[in-house]
């Protein structure tokens, strides 16, 4: 069975060890601890000049729900323009209405904008309203792949709705499995929904290099202040191979 493994990342680094342990594209982001962030357009030309393997770059100007006013989708329009003249493959985006429905009109609009680009819808899909209604809006918007967790804390869990969306989509958008993917469930996801491509960070957490701390002052938050978020290249080749033998 030929399964494909997207890397979700929001560092050069981290996408050089996705690369080498054998993901098949990166998702680029910055801030992955709030879900990812549109990266800087210098992280996203130095990633295309380093990288083999396909970029999708998330388009998401801030933390928060998925209701974006007028400014922040201009934010997105041109975002997504410097994503396609820095060489990277594609783009990850997702837009609600205020009653909980897909931004229909806005995602077309992005869509077309970002074309011929891939476009993923990431996981505002979680937050719908009515996950069938909405699976069936971007399939009419010609979305290449829905990332979800089938509106659940983990894939893991939402198994069933994820399943109900690969029969629903029947091939014509790609529907892929994401949030809490771990060498120990990736097995049984893969089995029970049918899904075929799979997102995971197979992040770890670490001391950052820093030797000189300030005992006084803290400029985030004071537990992560001088801690670094990385892939774990133990953990990212144990997921994937975990799934090629099965």
């Amino acid at each position: 069975m030929n399964y494909r493994f997207e890397i979700a990342v929001d560092s050069l680094e981290s996408a050089l060890i996705a690369q080498d342990c054998g993901a098949d594209r990166v998702e680029f982001c910055a801030d992955l601890s709030s879900g990812g962030l549109t990266p800087s357009l210098g992280a996203i030309q130095l990633a295309v000049e380093r990288l083999r393997i396909p970029i999708h770059v998330m388009i998401r100007p801030r933390r928060g729900d998925f209701l974006y006013t007028d400014a922040e989708i201009e934010m997105m329009r041109r975002d997504i323009a410097l994503v396609k003249s820095a060489g990277a493959q594609g783009v990850v985006f997702g837009i609600l209405l205020a009653d909980g429905h897909i931004d229909s009109e806005r995602s077309r609009e992005l869509a077309q904008l970002a074309r011929p680009l891939s476009v993923t819808f990431h996981r505002a899909f979680d937050m719908c309203r009515d996950p069938r209604a909405a699976l069936a809006v971007l399939m009419n918007l010609g979305v290449d792949t829905l990332l979800t967790s089938g509106q659940a804390e983990s894939a893991a869990i939402g198994i069933p709705l994820i399943a109900d969306m690969v029969t629903q989509a029947a091939g014509d958008i790609d529907i892929m499995p994401g949030a809490g993917i771990n060498a120990g469930n990736i097995g049984r996801i893969a089995d029970i929904t049918g899904a075929r491509t799979f997102h995971f960070s197979g992040k770890a957490t670490a001391a950052g290099p820093m030797v000189f701390r300030h005992p006084q002052l803290a400029l985030g938050d004071q537990s992560s202040e001088y801690t670094r978020t990385y892939a774990s290249e133990e953990r990212i080749r144990g997921i994937i191979a975990q799934l090629n033998s099965c």
